[in-house]
């Protein structure tokens, strides 16, 4: 076993929750902009194509393909063009809202506060996220997790990002960590986890879900309660 020091957590999809704080949204949003008059049925119907529109669009953010400004001002126009609806009746205040109403709530996976009670007496904590600087910060105000992180990196920030080995080496250094004191827990196989292990850290996959895959791990758990027996 290694000697950890520093333990990096993603954020959303990990502590903070992103599909639970983005549904709410989203109904509020469904409400309030009657989006059933604007042809768009069901909430059931607008959230799946959101959520397959957003995901899409994250990716192609990941690889370079667009920007920070198209993936938010496009997903919920191309959301009306995959339900069959003129994207030009997308209301125009729908990204602005989502982007300012989603991170100001608060609904955290189980034990996150428990647990990073329990890590923070024995380790450094901190944050790698891939996700917009602004929102992640009112995330961690608004849920009350800023105090338990020592770096919080953000790949804005870097000019990188995971599984870019680069944003690893990076956020190591910041920490003046060497790779072998290092761990990632993260949600994402191949953004989290297979990122840190190219670098020469550990990870544990975090996979609530139990979604499938060919990796052979050292570390996986479905809850983050099982980190106490890890850490």
């Amino acid at each position: 076993m290694r000697n950890y020091k520093h333990i990096f957590f993603d954020l959303d999809h990990t502590l903070w929750d992103f599909d639970k704080n983005s549904t709410e949204t989203l109904l509020e949003l469904y409400n309030n902009y009657n989006l059933a008059g604007l042809g768009v049925k069901t909430f059931e119907s607008f959230h799946a194509a959101y959520k397959d529109r957003n995901e899409m669009m994250w990716d192609e953010y990941r690889l370079g393909k667009i920007d920070k400004a198209t993936l938010r001002d496009k997903r919920f126009t191309f959301t009306f063009w995959d339900l069959g609806l003129d994207p030009e009746t997308a209301p125009k205040g729908l990204s602005e809202d989502y982007i300012r109403m989603s991170p100001a709530r608060k609904h955290l996976f189980p034990h996150s506060h428990e647990v990073l009670t329990y890590l923070k007496e024995k380790y450094k904590l901190h944050i790698i996220t891939n996700g917009f600087e602004e929102a992640q910060h009112i995330k961690l105000e608004a849920s009350d997790l800023k105090k338990y992180f020592e770096e919080i990196i953000i790949s804005e920030h870097t000019g990188f990002k995971k599984p870019d080995i680069r944003i690893f080496e990076y956020s190591a250094k910041l920490a003046k960590a060497l790779p072998e004191e290092c761990i990632m827990i993260g949600d994402g196989l191949e953004v989290d986890v297979l990122g840190a292990l190219a670098a020469g850290w550990d990870a544990v996959f975090f996979n609530p879900h139990g979604a499938s895959h060919s990796e052979e791990l050292k570390f996986e758990i479905a809850s983050l309660d099982e980190l106490k027996k890890i850490l």
